[in-house]
This record gives C-alpha cells, sequence and structure tokens, in this order.
C-alpha cells in the first residue's frame, strides 16, 4: 500500500473550539499512522507553541511532521529538530513596521520563541488570548531585532478595511515578501514564495511521497495555498467561504464534530 500524507490545519480545524481534540480525531490519527501513512500539523503559530500542541496530542511519534509559522519553517516531530526554515530579509521588516506605524496599525513580530511589541494593547491581550507564548515589549521593533524573524503580523480587532487598505497600498511588498489573512482581524506577512502550499510541497519531497497521495483541510484564507497544493483538498464544514469556494471537497462535519476523522476514513483508510 503507498503511503499517503494528510496535511491538516491546526485552529477549527483539527482542534475543537476550547482548543482540545477529540477523542475521535485522536484514534483516526492513531490508526493512520499505524498503517504507515504521514501526518502533518500545517499552522500559523510559531513554533515554540506548535511544540506544545505537539507534546500535549501526542504526535511526537514517526510520521508525525509540523509546518509552523505560515510555511517558514519545518519540523520533525520525532526528532524534535527544524528540517528547513526562511527568514524575512530585514529591510522588508523595516518598511513593513515603519508603514504599519504611519497607518497607525498595530504591528508584532518574533524572536525565537518570544513575541516581540512595543506596547501592551487591546491587540496583544487578543493573540495572547489564542496562542500561548511568551512576549516582551521593546521600544523599537526593527532594532531589538537580533536576526531575521520568520513573520510579522498586522493586528485590526474593529475595522478590517484598515488591514485591506494597507495590503492594497502596500502591494510592492509582494515582490519580497507575502501576505495573507488568516483572520479577519490578522493580516501576516511571511517571507516571499513561502505559505502552507510550499510546506505541502517540500514535505512531499523529503518524504518521497508523490504529490497525488497528499490530502489537505482547513477553514482559513491562509489555508488555500495548501489545499491547492495537495492533490485534494478539503475544507471543513465551519469554513470561510473562500476556502470553500476553492476546496474540492468539504466534510459534512465541523471541527467540533470529527471533520478530521471524516476525511481521514474518507480519503486515507
Amino acid at each position: 500500500m503507498d503511503s499517503k500524507i494528510l496535511f491538516t490545519d491546526l485552529d477549527q480545524t483539527l482542534l475543537n473550539n476550547d482548543k482540545s481534540i477529540s477523542q475521535e480525531n485522536l484514534e483516526a490519527i492513531t490508526k493512520m499512522l499505524e498503517r504507515g501513512h504521514y501526518f502533518i500539523l500545517v499552522t500559523g503559530r510559531p513554533i515554540a507553541t506548535g511544540k506544545i500542541v505537539v507534546k500535549e496530542l501526542g504526535m511526537t511519534k514517526p510520521g508525525c511532521y509540523m509546518v509552523a509559522f505560515n510555511g517558514a519553517v519545518i519540523y520533525d516531530c520525532a526528532a524534535d529538530r527544524i528540517l528547513a526554515e526562511r527568514t524575512m530579509p530585514m529591510e522588508v521588516m523595516r518598511e513593513i513596521i515603519d508603514e504599519a506605524h504611519k497607518a497607525g496599525i498595530y504591528v508584532q513580530t518574533y524572536q525565537k520563541d518570544t513575541i516581540l511589541a512595543e506596547n501592551y494593547s487591546r491587540e496583544l491581550d487578543f493573540y495572547l488570548n489564542n496562542a500561548r507564548m511568551r512576549y516582551r515589549i521593546v521600544p523599537d521593533l526593527y532594532t531589538s531585532l537580533e536576526k531575521e524573524p520568520y513573520k510579522a503580523i498586522l493586528i485590526e480587532l474593529e475595522d478590517q478595511e484598515k488591514l485591506l487598505r494597507f495590503q492594497r497600498e502596500h502591494m510592492h511588498l509582494e515582490e519580497k515578501s507575502n501576505s495573507f489573512f488568516s483572520c479577519n482581524q490578522f493580516l501576516e506577512y511571511c517571507p516571499a514564495n513561502t505559505d502552507k502550499g510550499s510546506g505541502v510541497h517540500y514535505i512531499s519531497y523529503f518524504l518521497n511521497v508523490p504529490m497525488e497521495n497528499t490530502i489537505a483541510v482547513g477553514d482559513e484564507r491562509n489555508d488555500i495555498a495548501m489545499i491547492r497544493a495537495a492533490h485534494i483538498g478539503v475544507a471543513v464544514q465551519n469554513a470561510h467561504p473562500d476556502l470553500k469556494e476553492v476546496a474540492e471537497y468539504v466534510t459534512e462535519h465541523d471541527n467540533e464534530h470529527g471533520a478530521i476523522a471524516e476525511v481521514i476514513e474518507r480519503f486515507i483508510l
């Protein structure tokens, strides 16, 4: 039997709304791993918080990998090692930070396992409610960077048009970076040619599994590149309409009712 790879988003896809995983999903994942298939977590989360989830889910066994930072980091869960990484050029980070300041938009970035922000705000509090990660308040984001970061996030809690306008007015940044929405409040900037889809291609090549044996499932707009890259692209029932529009299959169940188990039974087992 040929091995298959399942790529799955984490929040609102694999996980329930309370960030737990159902027994149904866990049993299906265990069954596919026992039969020699591969399970890949693909998330916009930083590698530090992704590793916490990996350990909690027991995904430190052979056959488990993670794509973190929306494709910027590829991680072997069993070996506990980073296989590949891409970073943002410093000159691009300077422009993103400067332009966000001019537009009056909150911006944060990362160094190792720490969020860097210039003040503790509603935006940072909102982010921390969804990501268990330490943070550091610094006087200046750019000068506080010790090395090239993996990504930057602009956060606007009430007016998404403000983020949309920023993205439209800074299209020239797309020559050196890649931007997309991971939710209505988050406009993310990652290294050029880097997204969840690039993670799909890397893992498939690394594991020597043909692309026709890949399945990807997600719920948000930053998952579009991933489900387009995989041979079969799946949207969970609770997915954003934009993702459902490009998916080849929409699950009958949502993330609260075993959507991943449904995908595993239908396309893997």
